[in-house]
């Protein structure tokens, strides 16, 4: 009669049926197994998840059938981690990924208050800028930061409508969006980015039948000139005893490099004392690495079966083979990959008196990038950097 979520808590309890296909079990194992190899896996990592596949097998509701990934991350609440048996599941052929978008959750979480056409429209806006759109105009998927940053935007307004009694975007004229604009500035420029999105997307798909923002100039983003970070801020992290943190402050200290860079660094991209990135040689300081090195010993020592090719890896990326995320390595570092960089570039364009083609071959940098770097010179506060 109805959706009943299972407390596995109770299944320490009361103890866990056995699988009800052996043959399926038989064959996930030794799926599980041969990836285990494949990744390096320690042997508790293997213990737990052979467990956890054979609770999941014990509680599938239809036998021999693919295993949902709902079902799966309920491990999570007797404490097994649910995503090395993703991985096996889907290298099988055996994963039905039932999973909700977390951007999906937060979108209707944030429209919930709005009337039932104004969330129909909205709706339609993030499966376009969700899945995309095959039939014209055609258009492709955009990332969730920009769904997201979309919507944040424009919710003010959208509730600013609703509160004046409008309940579909239809109603909205450019008399109502002047009344809503903020006067100038970020917030002007914000806010209109995310309306002109959302109306643009919802006229070209004839939802609605104007866009009231053709005609109203909003601005953009004023913009910030790069800062050097304060005296000292980086030296904890250079000289920690943490061999993560202070190779990965080295190489952006140094050598300037962005946080994606860092991230899908590969162990064959520096030999002979040299880092091989993006179609540059890039010669390493000495201290650059020498901390690679340290970084190096201790990862052999931590990880020595990993099959994961990245330079740079944690505890969970060690038992697969794809790259660290943005968060960690901000997380290592302890101060975000941008500042470092923008301090690091600063500090060569002063040293060049200015030079901005030694910064961008020395950088990666395109010519208005180093124009961006290059209002730093005239800037008052930096005249004794």
């Amino acid at each position: 009669m109805f959706e009943a979520e299972r407390d596995l808590r109770r299944g320490r309890v009361c103890g866990f049926p056995a699988p009800a296909d052996p043959q399926m079990a038989a064959f996930l194992d030794q799926a599980l197994l041969d990836h285990a190899a494949d990744h390096g896996w320690s042997r508790s990592t293997i213990k737990r998840a052979r467990q956890g596949m054979a609770i999941v097998l014990g509680l599938q509701d239809t036998p021999g059938a693919p295993l949902q990934a709902t079902e799966i991350l309920q491990l999570q609440q007797i404490q097994l981690s649910p995503l090395r048996l993703l991985d096996v599941c889907a290298a099988a052929g055996l994963l039905d990924d039932d999973r909700e978008p977390a951007v999906a959750r937060w979108f209707s979480d944030a429209i919930a208050d709005l009337p039932e056409p104004m969330r129909r429209e909205l709706r339609h806006w993030y499966s376009v800028m969700a899945l995309g759109s095959t039939a014209p105009p055609r258009s492709k998927p955009r990332s969730e930061t920009t769904i997201r940053l979309y919507l944040r935007w424009s919710l003010p307004a959208l509730k600013f409508w609703v509160a004046a009694g409008h309940t579909s975007l239809r109603e909205i004229a450019p008399e109502n969006v002047k009344a809503v604009l903020p006067e100038s500035g970020n917030p002007r420029a914000t806010m209109g980015q995310g309306l002109r999105c959302v109306f643009r997307v919802l006229k070209a798909h004839r939802v609605v039948f104007l866009n009231p923002l053709n005609r109203i100039r909003t601005g953009t983003h004023p913009p910030h000139p790069p800062m050097p970070l304060p005296a000292g801020a980086l030296h904890d992290a250079f000289h920690s005893p943490d061999p993560a943190q202070a190779a990965l402050s080295a190489l952006v200290a140094f050598h300037a490099l962005r946080s994606g860079q860092l991230r899908n660094l590969l162990l064959t991209d520096i030999h002979s004392g040299r880092l091989h990135l993006d179609n540059r040689t890039i010669p390493l300081a000495q201290p650059v690495r020498e901390r690679i090195t340290t970084w190096l010993s201790y990862r052999d020592q931590r990880w020595p079966h990993t099959a994961n090719p990245h330079l740079f890896i944690s505890k969970r990326s060690a038992l697969d083979t794809d790259p660290v995320g943005v968060e960690w390595i901000t997380r290592s570092i302890g101060i975000t990959t941008q500042a470092i960089r923008e301090d690091r570039i600063i500090d060569e364009l002063f040293a060049s008196e200015g030079d901005l083609r030694r910064i961008c071959d020395l950088f990666g940098l395109t010519i208005s990038g180093a124009k961006r770097y290059a209002t730093t010179l005239g800037h008052p506060g930096l005249s004794t950097h």
